[in-house]
């Protein structure tokens, strides 16, 4: 699985073609911050949304609050035939310590 740095995806992002940005974070953590453009998917509801970013062309950053959930996301992304989702190391909250200070912490 790829792995990017919060630096890494902030360049990514102002690409032409920038990759789809999918949060994985719960409802709460979704509603306290989160990445602007972003798709919120909670992974509690994973059965719901996997199939659909599985069959998703171009680039997936996926990210969560330190990246753990994310990486799990990524896995089965594979699993399903993605060709290679990234995950967001140290997710929201390193994003937030590198890039972004205006996103919030918790």
């Amino acid at each position: 699985m790829r792995q990017l740095q919060p630096s890494e995806v902030q360049a990514r992002l102002a690409a032409e073609t920038p990759p789809l940005l999918i949060d994985v974070r719960e409802q709460e953590e979704w509603d306290h911050c989160r990445l602007p453009d972003a798709l919120f998917r909670p992974l509690s509801e994973i059965a719901h949304w996997e199939s659909e970013l599985a069959s998703q062309q171009g680039e997936l950053v996926i990210y969560c609050h330190h990246g753990v959930r994310s990486a799990r996301v990524c896995a089965r992304l594979i699993a399903l035939g993605h060709p290679g989702p990234i995950n967001l190391a140290g997710g929201i909250d390193r994003w937030s310590l590198t890039v972004d200070a205006e996103v919030r912490r918790y």
